[in-house]
């Protein structure tokens, strides 16, 4: 043991290799029902010579590597280790925002910075990122593009991978690699030089290799830098909230808002969900209690050009729409203000996180569907919520409209607390009936984490199969993070 960790200690210094147990038990678990398991060491590169070396110190070795890049806490197994003997590999240090374009709206970091470190950088040029709900402080954005968490922007996602662009990764052989437009011809500065902006995705050739590591969970390499794709930072925001008892009529006011593109922010939440983020002194009851039982919000902007007139339209087109579906949006709704809102989504969660606020955990259970199937699935987990007895009026429930909203990501969130026994078997249990009878009706599970990996690959056999070929090419030593997906 003492020889592997002069080895990794010869790569990234004594101060930077950890075996205390305290540190590893930090890593061993997290907020979901995957069994612990502590690695040996946790190791932190700070550039893309010692993450390469690592990788192929691993391969000489066999020794799996975990890479992670967000802070605690978090929710889904995918950092645990899988198997024993294994080292994290955190990937926090490399926090250098490598370039922000402002012509071209896009920026160049690496996988330790965070959401709450690159939104002020990206609003020094001008700029904004289409942030997911609510990430944590501690969320690395490379790790929120790579798990594919959707953006609060529905009107500028054009594709399911938005807003990721190119990367540089390093994969589980221990090669370089860069992705997309960023791959060549010349070095990175030529092309800069040339006019090029790194921010085409597809490629190199006809293959599209960002889709091979979007969602692997660190299974087929570990990226070391990334572009993302920004948007220009509004000069006039008008946000609007709309409340009614009928997710119908939000689903179809939504549709239009979006298809018309006069909206930039725009969600819906239950009431739990949205007393539950502005709950910050223990008045959720109070609060819940005066809210209607679903909330759309939006925000209509305007940029550096006419933005009084182009708002002013915009709002006149959207209460055209509202008369027709019968909603009358408005700046509050009870102790509820739409400004407040949009100064909460705009930027990190305050801590505590906010899904650990009620109880102290809280499980996840989330998917893609389309905007049909959204009530049948929400009857269906009140349904299995009431079997298991678990209160239906404490799940909170998250509905976001993806790529230009023709299909949407829904998220329930069951709080629970993790020191009473009775409620961490019944929010087990609750999650796992629910999970299997979701996934029998329609539910996409994009993102398969945990046991659902084994649910999804089990049902489409000749997809694990072709996996796992790609797998023996890009990680034939199955050093990265192993056990995960079908892995």
């Amino acid at each position: 043991m003492q020889d592997k960790r002069q080895e990794l200690i010869e790569i990234v210094g004594d101060e930077n290799v950890y075996d205390d147990p305290s540190v590893l038990d930090e890593y061993s678990k997290d907020h979901s029902f995957v069994n612990r398991m502590r690695p040996d060491y946790v190791v932190k590169p700070k550039n893309t010579d010692e993450v390469e070396a690592i990788v192929k110190w691993a391969n000489d070795t066999l020794i799996p590597l975990v890479p992670v890049s967000s802070g605690p806490p978090r929710f889904r197994g995918d950092t645990v280790p899988s198997t024993g003997g294994a080292v994290i590999f955190d990937l926090s240090r490399m926090k250098q925002v490598l370039s922000v374009d402002r012509r071209n709206r896009v920026a160049m970091i690496e996988p330790g910075v965070t959401f709450a470190e690159l939104i002020p950088e990206l609003k020094k040029n001008g700029l904004r990122a289409n942030i997911p709900f609510l990430p944590r402080q501690s969320k690395s954005v490379i790790g929120s593009m790579l798990e594919r968490e959707p953006g609060i922007m529905p009107k500028y996602q054009w594709d399911i991978s938005d807003p990721l662009a190119c990367t540089e990764v390093i994969y589980g052989t221990g090669d370089l690699f860069r992705t997309g437009s960023a791959a060549g011809p010349g070095t990175l500065e030529e092309q800069r030089t040339a006019g090029a902006a790194q921010k085409g995705p597809a490629g190199p050739g006809q293959a599209d290799f960002y889709r091979l590591i979007q969602g692997a969970q660190g299974t087929m390499g570990i990226v070391t830098w990334a572009t993302l794709r920004c948007e220009l930072l509004p000069s006039l925001q008008e946000p609007f909230v709309v409340g009614s008892s009928n997710l119908d009529d939000l689903l179809e006011f939504t549709y239009w808002l979006i298809r018309l593109k006069l909206v930039d922010e725009c969600l819906i939440q239950n009431r739990c969900t949205l007393a539950t983020i502005l709950t910050m002194d223990g008045n959720y009851e109070p609060l819940v209690h005066g809210l209607p039982r679903w909330l759309l919000f939006f925000c209509i902007a305007g940029y550096e050009y006419f933005p009084e007139e182009r708002v002013a339209y915009q709002i006149e087109q959207m209460m055209d729409i509202a008369k027709r579906v019968a909603l009358e949006p408005g700046r509050a709704i009870g102790k509820v203000s739409a400004y407040e809102v949009l100064r909460i989504l705009g930027k990190p969660a305050a801590e505590p996180y906010w899904k650990l606020r009620r109880k102290g955990s809280c499980y996840e259970i989330f998917f893609l569907t389309t905007r049909n199937k959204l009530p049948e699935i929400i009857h269906i987990m009140q349904d299995v919520a009431n079997k298991c007895g678990y209160p239906v009026e404490e799940m909170g429930i998250l509905l976001q409209p993806v790529v230009q909203a023709t299909s949407y990501h829904c998220e329930f969130d069951m709080f629970y607390d993790p020191n009473s026994p009775t409620e961490v078997d019944k929010a087990q249990e609750f999650f796992v009936d629910a999970s299997k009878v979701l996934m029998a009706n329609g539910a996409f599970f994009s993102r398969p984490y945990g046991l659902w990996a084994d649910m999804v690959y089990r049902r489409d056999g000749a997809t694990a199969t072709v996996l796992k070929k790609v797998k023996e090419i890009f990680d034939p030593k199955n050093i990265l993070n192993p056990g995960k997906l079908c892995f």
